[in-house]
C-alpha cells in the first residue's frame, strides 16, 4: 500500500515538474519574444483573425473537444493525468506571472528565442506526455493521433503544428512565422527523445 502511494506521488511529482518547465518557458521566452504557436492556440488565433470570435470562447471549446477525444481513445487514466497536468500548468504560470520575467527579453534575437523556447517546450511537454498526461488540447490531440495512426508522438505534434502554422501564413508574414516553425520542429524532436528515457 505504501509503495503504491509513494509510486503515485512520484508519478504526479514528475508531471508537475514537466508542467512547471513548460509554463516557465512559455512565460519567459514565448510571451516576451512573441513567438506564435501551432496546435490549438495557433488555431484559436487563426479563427480570431478571420472571424473575430474571441479566444476566450474558442480556446476552452477546442481544448474540451481534444480532452474528450483523449478520454474516448486513451481512457480514464489519461483524463486524471491531463486534469492534474492542466491544473499544475495554470498554477505554475500564475506563479511565474507573479514573480515576473527572470530571463532577458530575446525579442531582438528571434533565432535564440526559438531555440531556447523549443528546449523548454520540448522537455516540459515531453515529460508530461511520457507520464500519460496533457497540459492542453494540443497534447491530447497529438496523443490520440499517435495512438490511432501508430506514428511517433513527435510526428503527431509536428503534423498539427505545421498544418496550423501553414494556415497562419494567411495573415502572418513568413519572416515572422519561420521562427515558430523552427521552434515546433525542434520541440517535437526533443519530445520524441524524452519518450525513450525512463522517468
Amino acid at each position: 500500500m505504501k509503495n503504491r502511494i509513494f509510486s503515485a506521488l512520484c508519478h504526479y511529482a514528475v508531471i508537475f515538474c514537466g508542467a512547471a518547465i513548460l509554463s516557465f518557458g512559455l512565460f519567459n521566452v514565448h510571451s516576451q519574444s512573441r513567438i506564435t504557436e501551432g496546435g490549438v492556440l495557433g488555431t484559436v488565433l487563426l479563427i480570431n483573425h478571420w472571424t473575430g470570435v474571441s479566444p476566450g470562447i474558442t480556446n476552452p471549446l477546442l481544448d474540451m473537444c481534444c480532452y474528450m477525444l483523449g478520454w474516448k481513445f486513451l481512457g480514464n487514466r489519461f483524463l486524471k493525468n491531463a486534469a492534474f497536468a492542466s491544473l499544475s500548468f495554470s498554477l505554475c504560470y500564475n506563479v511565474w506571472e507573479a514573480i515576473g520575467y527572470v530571463l532577458p527579453d530575446m525579442s531582438s534575437q528571434p533565432l535564440v528565442a526559438a531555440i531556447i523556447g523549443a528546449v523548454f517546450v520540448g522537455i516540459g511537454v515531453g515529460i508530461v506526455v511520457k507520464k500519460g498526461g496533457a497540459c492542453g488540447g494540443d497534447d491530447a490531440l497529438a496523443l490520440v493521433i499517435s495512438k490511432l495512426t501508430k506514428c511517433r508522438i513527435s510526428q503527431a505534434y509536428l503534423l498539427t503544428d505545421l498544418t496550423v502554422l501553414t494556415l497562419s501564413l494567411s495573415y502572418i508574414p513568413f519572416s515572422k512565422i519561420i521562427f515558430s516553425l523552427l521552434t515546433v520542429t525542434l520541440s517535437s524532436r526533443i519530445i520524441d527523445k524524452i519518450q525513450n528515457i525512463e522517468l
